[in-house]
C-alpha cells in the first residue's frame, strides 16, 4: 500500500495513496521536477534587477505577497483589518486583528481547485456572534481550568466559569475577543503578520501584566507557521493555541467523518463529565482513541463517551522535548488534501466538532463539519502537579511553535 504526497502548484511531488478497510495509509516522498518552472521564474526576476536599481526583497522574489483591506468594525466602533498573505504555489492565508484570527487558508486540491479549508465567519458581526472560537488565538489559558480556580505561592485566583462549572479558553473576554496590534513581517522565504496584545494585571482574574505576540506566516514550501511568545510582570499561567477548524474538503463541504487521521501519541487524557482530566494518562491501544496509525474519524466515533459521542480530548504527544516534532497527519481522500502538524507543545486537543449545530453561534456550520487539532499544554495543568507546568515567571519567555504543512495525495 503506497501513499503519494505531491504538490500540484506546490513545491514537491511524492507517490500513491491507497487506504485499506481500517483506513490505514503509508507514505513515501520523492523530489519533483515540477520545481523547475518556479525556479526559472524566480531566476528571471533576479535577472531583471540591474545595477543601481532598488533590490527586490527576497520574499517577493519567491512570489510572496501581503495585502490589506478593511473587514468592517466591531460593535464598539473599532476598525478591523484583514491581511492576506500568498505565495507562488496557490496557497494563501487571510487573518484579522480581531482575536488575531485566521479567517481563511486557501490550498489547491489534487485537481488544482483552490478552496478555503478552515471555517470562517463572513462578517465582523458574525465573529462577534460566534461562540466557537473559529481560527482565533486563545488565551491566557486555552482549554479548561477546573472550577475557574488555581493557586500560585499560596494565593488563590478566581477566574470566570464560562464553561459551567469550569473556566474555558481565557474566560468571558479572552484573547479571541480583543483587538491586537498588527505589523507585516517577512524573511527570505516567508511572509506574514505579527500580532501583539498586552493583557493587564487582573485580566479575567489572572495575575500579572502579560505581553503576548503571535506570528502567522506562510512559506514558499506551503507551510503555515504559528509562533507564540509571552512575558509577564508577575507569576501567572499561560497556555496559548490557535483554534482553526479544519475541513480539508473545503469549508461547508460536508462532515469530517471520512477524514483520515494519525496522531503521534500512545496516551490520552480521560476526562470527567465536565471535560476536566482525571489525572490519568491512559493507553490508546485497543480503544476508540487509538490513532497511532491512520483511521477515519468516523470509524469508531460512536464508541467514544459523552453526549453527543465524539472526540474532545487531549493527547500526550510522544515528543515531549520541546523541539519541533510531528504531532498529527490528516488526509481528505476525495480532494486529496494532506496536512501535517508539527509542534513544540506536549499536547494535542482533538475535537470533532461535536457542538456545531448550524446556528448563528456556530457560524451556520452544522454538526461535525470540521475538526480541531489544537497544540497546547494539558488542560487544568495549574491544578495538576503531575502535568508539565504552565507557570510563567517574570524574566522568562513563553515560546511555542506549530507548523502546518500542506500537500496533496494521489
Amino acid at each position: 500500500m503506497k501513499l503519494t504526497i505531491y504538490f500540484l502548484a506546490f513545491c514537491f511531488v511524492c507517490t500513491a495513496m491507497v487506504s485499506n478497510s481500517a483506513g490505514k495509509v503509508i507514505q513515501e516522498s520523492e523530489p519533483s521536477a515540477q520545481q523547475e518552472p518556479a525556479q526559472q521564474e524566480t531566476d528571471s526576476v533576479q535577472d531583471e534587477v540591474q545595477p543601481g536599481t532598488p533590490e527586490i526583497p527576497m520574499y517577493r522574489q519567491m512570489g510572496m505577497n501581503i495585502t490589506q483591506a478593511q473587514f468592517g468594525t466591531t460593535s464598539d466602533g473599532q476598525a478591523v483589518t484583514k491581511f492576506r498573505v500568498s505565495n507562488a504555489t496557490g496557497m494563501s492565508v487571510e487573518m484579522i486583528d480581531y482575536g488575531a484570527t485566521i479567517t481563511s487558508v486557501m490550498t489547491p486540491d489534487r485537481n488544482g481547485m483552490t478552496q478555503n479549508i478552515t471555517l470562517p465567519c463572513y462578517s465582523m458581526q458574525g465573529y462577534e456572534a460566534c461562540g466557537m472560537y473559529f481560527g482565533c488565538s486563545v488565551g491566557r489559558y486555552c482549554n479548561r481550568i477546573k472550577e475557574g480556580k488555581f493557586s500560585i505561592d499560596g494565593t488563590e485566583y478566581t477566574l470566570a466559569t464560562n464553561n459551567d462549572p469550569n473556566h474555558l479558553h481565557g474566560g468571558d473576554k479572552g484573547f479571541d475577543k480583543q483587538m491586537w496590534t498588527a505589523e507585516e513581517i517577512s524573511s527570505d522565504n516567508s511572509a506574514g503578520v505579527r500580532f501583539t496584545l498586552v493583557s493587564p494585571d487582573g485580566d479575567e482574574g489572572y495575575p500579572g501584566e502579560v505581553t503576548v505576540m503571535v506570528e502567522y506566516s506562510i512559506t514558499s514550501e506551503n507551510e503555515l507557521v504559528i509562533d507564540f511568545k509571552a512575558t509577564t510582570t508577575a507569576a501567572t499561567h499561560v497556555n496559548l493555541t490557535n483554534h482553526c477548524y479544519w475541513n480539508l474538503a473545503g469549508a461547508g463541504n460536508g462532515d469530517i467523518l471520512g477524514h483520515q487521521l494519525q496522531i503521534e501519541a500512545d496516551k490520552y487524557l480521560p476526562v470527567d463529565e465536565t471535560g476536566i482530566p482525571t489525572g490519568e494518562l491512559a493507553d490508546v491501544k485497543e480503544t476508540a482513541f487509538d490513532f497511532t496509525s491512520y483511521w477515519t474519524v468516523g470509524q469508531r466515533i460512536s464508541d467514544t463517551p459523552g453526549d453527543p459521542n465524539g472526540y474532545d480530548h487531549c493527547y500526550a504527544l510522544r515528543s515531549d522535548s520541546g523541539e519541533l516534532a510531528l504531532a498529527a497527519t490528516v488526509i481528505e481522500p476525495v480532494s486529496g488534501r494532506y496536512m501535517e502538524i508539527h509542534t513544540t507543545q506536549p499536547g494535542l486537543q482533538f475535537y470533532s466538532g461535536n457542538f456545531l449545530d448550524g446556528q448563528e453561534a456556530s457560524g451556520g456550520f452544522p454538526f461535525r463539519s470540521a475538526l480541531c487539532l489544537e497544540t497546547q499544554h494539558f488542560p487544568d495543568a495549574p491544578n495538576q502537579s503531575e502535568f508539565k507546568s504552565t507557570r510563567l515567571n517574570p524574566g522568562e519567555t513563553y515560546h511555542q511553535k506549530t507548523v502546518h504543512k500542506f500537500a496533496v495525495v494521489r
